[in-house]
């Protein structure tokens, strides 16, 4: 069964509720509701920092940390829950959300970023960086194309918006 729940108020507080329950109470399999690392924390804590994260960084567009943000919260949506994006979902959310969606897994990921906008790249690069950050659950050999597929996201990302946070987090941890 796919959630469709009644029309949401499109405000940003709306949107972290949607993803909350979505991971939560809607997951694709019971597990995923859950961060692999520790099987407690709330799977939706990643698209939360990650939306927050862009959220934080005064150098971009404005348009860019607004729209991005909630991209960012929506992102894992359609990959592993079943509740859908939201009907009033502005158009150019759920074309970011589309771009960064890989049903294909981190393998098709890594062969088909390179193919989308720079705001895609900039996008997955807050992704990975989260990704990173709690991925104990990587076995050594994940967890260096992980870094090597950060490292040219990373790359990209400055060659167009020069020395970000999440720059200097990613640079931290690979």
């Amino acid at each position: 069964m796919v959630y469709q729940p009644v029309k949401v108020c499109m405000n940003f507080e709306n949107h972290l509720q949607y993803v909350i329950q979505a991971h939560g109470e809607y997951p694709l399999r019971p597990e995923n509701a859950t961060r692999r690392w520790d099987g407690k924390t709330p799977y939706s804590i990643h698209p939360i920092w990650c939306a927050m994260t862009l959220r934080t960084e005064t150098s971009l567009p404005e348009e860019l940390r607004e729209t991005g943000s909630i991209a960012l919260l929506y992102h894992d949506v359609l990959e592993d829950t079943k509740a859908g994006l939201p009907e009033d979902l502005p158009e150019r959310v759920r074309h970011l959300v589309r771009e960064m969606t890989f049903l294909g897994g981190m393998t098709q990921e890594m062969e088909e970023i390179w193919n989308k906008g720079i705001e895609i790249k900039l996008l997955k690069l807050y992704d990975k960086v989260s990704n990173l950050l709690d991925g104990s659950w990587m076995t050594a050999d994940r967890a260096q194309q992980y870094r090597d597929h950060t490292k040219r996201l990373l790359d990209e990302a400055v060659a167009t918006y020069g020395e970000l946070n999440i720059v200097r987090i990613a640079r931290a941890i690979i």
